[in-house]
């Protein structure tokens, strides 16, 4: 038989660990050793073995606990790169299949070696004897101690300043963008719930809800409108109100819209005795819609009363009723009274005797027109009839044809 040849050597680092003499030598692990034997665990170990023998050992083997020793920071780099193979399942199974090739191949090459004679020749070449395996140089002196990096000083240039000024702005802007979105979709809900409680007369809950449709949009020409309306005609809140018009007025309305906002404008600024401005907001809304017949009304209602113009105020009333006619409608009651009482002033007895009629026939239960029609006999020299009229105004509700009842018929 033949002699096995050498057996090839395995280099170990002999260093012992000063700490426990009990436990495993820090550095007593063959260089050649497989993953597995450097994290001390078996090839068929789960995943949870794996990591707690990793941490296990980086704990142990950790350089700042060794004061930056050579030997244990590189028993610590061998840990940490037997976890990253094994700690992660694709590499974990490609490391599988090459240690059992290489399994394989060592087996292979060691029966081969142990049945081959030390004197045999390889095509008359004696067989040099296995190398012993090489391992990497000494580590020097800068590679065994940490080096404190100094840290450097950041510095903007002018570019990094521009980019951050502009996701600043493009920040700004979203959030503004976003809360402009947030506040229009809450006003249109509080403005629709608005209508809902004016349609239903709920008037209350419609000013709170108009009230909170502002708070998210002042310029809302529509809640500005209806508020305006409430304060007007329910409140009885001339000023309010005339703030809230002539908010809307600033807004963009479509004609008849704003036609209709210059009309309760010229109501407030009646209200408030200011029969001017009342007639310029009266003849705004008419030049905006000529077909706005209470306006007409009102203008020259305000032109005979307060401004004492009853010959413009005659054709404004003449105006409102034409209207109507054209659309086949009854005058309105109020335009036939005022348009007798300005027949009046101007003395033209018979005409406004017969305007006065014909608001009887519109409306014939008005003490007010019973009352004109008397003081239209007092003019005339009718007294009976002067009396009559103001009989039928004082049994009618109208209570100032009382004084007159008294100091004509009594």
């Amino acid at each position: 038989m033949h002699r096995a040849g050498p057996q090839p050597r395995r280099l170990v680092c002999c260093c012992v660990s000063r700490g426990d003499p009990g436990s495993r030598s820090v550095s007593s692990f063959p260089v050649s050793q497989t993953h597995y034997q450097v994290l001390g665990v078996a090839p068929t170990a789960s995943a949870a073995d794996v990591k707690r023998a990793y941490r296990q050992l980086v704990v142990r083997y950790h350089p700042d606990k060794h004061g930056g020793d050579v030997r244990y920071e590189e028993q610590f780099k061998a840990v940490a790169t037997a976890y990253r193979v094994l700690g992660d399942a694709g590499r974990r199974a490609t490391y599988d299949f090459q240690l059992a090739q290489a399994t394989r191949r060592a087996d292979d090459e060691r029966r081969h070696q142990q049945y081959r004679p030390a004197s045999q020749h390889v095509y008359g070449v004696p067989m040099p004897p296995p190398a012993p395996l090489r391992t990497r140089p000494p580590a020097s002196s800068r590679e065994r101690h940490y080096q404190t990096i100094p840290r450097q000083r950041v510095r903007f240039m002018r570019r990094d300043w521009l980019l951050t000024l502009a996701f600043l702005a493009a920040a700004a802007l979203f959030s503004l963008s976003v809360k402009a979105t947030m506040d229009r979709v809450t006003a249109n809900a509080h403005y629709r719930d608005g209508l809902a409680a004016y349609v239903r007369g709920d008037f209350t809950a419609a000013y709170s809800e108009f009230s909170q449709t502002l708070d998210f949009r002042p310029n809302a020409a529509g809640a500005l409108r209806r508020r305006g309306e409430l304060q007007l005609l329910v409140i009885h809140d001339p000023a309010a109100a005339r703030a809230d018009f002539q908010a809307a007025l600033r807004q963009e309305n479509p004609p008849a819209v704003a036609a209709h906002l210059c009309y309760y404008l010229g109501r407030c600024e009646t209200a408030l005795g200011h029969p001017p401005g009342a007639d310029a907001a009266y003849s705004r809304a008419l030049a905006l819609d000529s077909t706005l017949s209470a306006a007409w009304v009102a203008r020259g209602q305000g032109r005979l009363l307060d401004l004492h113009r009853p010959a413009a105020a005659l054709a404004d009333f003449d105006q409102s009723l034409a209207l109507a006619r054209a659309a086949g409608q009854p005058g309105p009651w109020r335009a036939a009274q005022l348009r007798g009482l300005a027949l009046a002033t101007l003395g033209r007895y018979p005409e406004a005797r017969a305007a006065y009629e014909a608001a009887l026939l519109a409306r014939p239960l008005d003490g007010q027109t019973h009352f004109l029609l008397g003081r239209l006999a007092q003019r005339l020299g009718n007294a009976p009839a002067a009396c009559e009229f103001f009989r039928r105004s004082l049994e009618l509700g109208y209570i100032f044809a009382g004084a007159a009842y008294k100091q004509s018929c009594h």
